[in-house]
């Protein structure tokens, strides 16, 4: 497989931010203190439990409540829209502000409080301004825990770092999936919101278990020297980026195959099958969930030595491949068994994305602002998939839906084998930034 060509014959002010994050990334060996590290761990877990209330048990609650396919699409629709017009400027604000752990506090508590307004006032208006105030301010959480687990370790153990925050995300995500499906099904599918705004209050204490002197703010940013010197690349200078659009489109095709995915299968779930609907949706989660947490890890060491390529074209083609095995049978346990590849597919990209846009913006000082136009992307494929998966199913049913979904995810696939290259660089070789457009 072939590697990014070197940009050794860069300019100079781009081999001086190289030289600068490298001099960073090696400065005190980057070894953070255990608690900073176990507060970093908690945090994924416990954030990964408040997620989990307002994802895929949202289509299940509001359909048991009587809403048809397409309001529901609405209403999930507005809330990606919100995150949509929010993601990019969140990776900017993460990239300009010091204090990471405030930015995440602040989405927790609005994510709380957003979940509240639905469990207390589940009326269309109250759910989508509540789809609002989760889907701006939960914008922030991505690309700030990616600033401080690089400004923790630094770019060499941020490929294992990144495995581990995904590991504790989806473990976090199984024991929430357990016991939301729990509380659904023996007192309420209400209670679940509940039980998110109670999860926000550890999420909040673990935070201040990071010490914030053992976060570098430079390194946190991508940034190789100065804060505002010529290392910064504009915007312009990232949209000229060819690998990096060519993987931004490759993210929207994804997403908008993948997001739909689930919530179909709730709402075909919660087709006569009442409050038992909860316990198998939280089984799906539980399932997808604990298959990432048993790779992701591995993934994070995978594309250390592998590639960031090979690995992405696993995560991309098992999307197709899940898609066309939910029309093949009715059988519950057997779905649930089908999240297996929603785990693998999730656990690559959910990894190895973020190690690309590192590489890619490297030395640039706009990592988080990539994050955050990479997030923007996803939003993207999962706002418009929601709407127009829940259009085909209401007027063509669910085998239609799946494999409108199941084609698209195969488009991406061959749009990521032919044109993406690979990111890693070789032993001895300089990154290339993305301050420049690539030839």
């Amino acid at each position: 497989m072939k590697r990014r060509p070197s940009s050794a014959s860069g300019t100079g002010s781009e081999a001086d931010a190289r030289t600068n994050i490298a001099t960073r990334d090696l400065r005190a060996d980057r070894r953070p203190s255990a608690l900073s590290r176990h507060g970093l761990d908690w945090l994924n877990f416990l954030l990964a439990d408040v997620q989990t209330g307002v994802g895929p048990f949202l289509a299940i609650y509001l359909a048991g409540r009587g809403w048809n396919e397409q309001r529901v699409g609405i209403a999930l629709t507005i809330g990606g829209l919100a995150g949509i017009a929010a993601q990019t400027p969140a990776g900017a604000i993460v990239d300009r502000f010091k204090s990471k752990r405030a930015l995440i506090a602040a989405g927790v508590i609005a994510l709380a409080i957003g979940a509240l307004s639905i469990a207390l006032f589940p009326a269309f208006w109250p759910v989508v301004a509540a789809q609002i105030l989760i889907g701006a301010m939960s914008t922030f959480f991505m690309p700030a825990i990616a600033a401080i687990s690089l400004g923790i370790v630094g770019h060499r153990l941020f490929n294992r770092r990144v495995g581990r925050n995904q590991t504790f995300n989806s473990a976090g995500n199984v024991a929430a999936a357990a016991a939301m499906g729990l509380i659904g099904y023996f007192i309420s599918n209400r209670g679940v919101f509940l039980f998110v705004g109670i999860l926000a209050i550890p999420t909040i204490l673990s935070l201040w278990l990071i010490r914030p002197g053992e976060i570098d703010y430079q390194l946190a940013r991508g940034a190789g020297g100065d804060m505002d010197g010529p290392n910064s690349a504009t915007v312009l200078n990232l949209l000229k980026d060819r690998p990096l659009i060519i993987f931004l489109g490759c993210a929207v095709l994804f997403h908008f195959a993948n997001a739909a995915m689930l919530p179909l299968l709730g709402e075909m779930l919660a087709r006569g099958k009442g409050r038992a609907s909860m316990m198998f949706m939280s089984a799906c989660v539980v399932t997808t969930q604990f298959t990432i947490a048993l790779i992701a890890a591995w993934v994070g060491r995978g594309a250390a030595a592998w590639g960031r390529k090979p690995l992405l074209l696993i995560g991309f083609g098992v999307l197709p491949i899940r898609g066309v095995l939910y029309i093949l049978t009715h059988n519950l346990y057997l779905l649930v068994g089908i999240q297996v590849f929603d785990g693998i597919g999730a656990a690559i990209f959910g990894v190895v994305s973020i190690l690309v846009i590192a590489d890619l913006t490297r030395g640039t000082g706009r990592f988080n602002l990539t994050l955050g136009a990479i997030a923007t992307a996803v939003g993207i494929g999962a706002a418009l998939s929601q709407t127009i998966a829940g259009v085909i199913v209401h007027h063509f049913g669910d085998h239609a839906g799946f494999l409108f979904l199941a084609s698209v995810a195969a488009a991406a696939f061959a749009i990521l084998w032919c044109f993406m290259p690979e990111t890693l660089e070789q032993p001895g070789e300089a990154p290339a930034p993305a301050s420049r457009a690539k030839s």
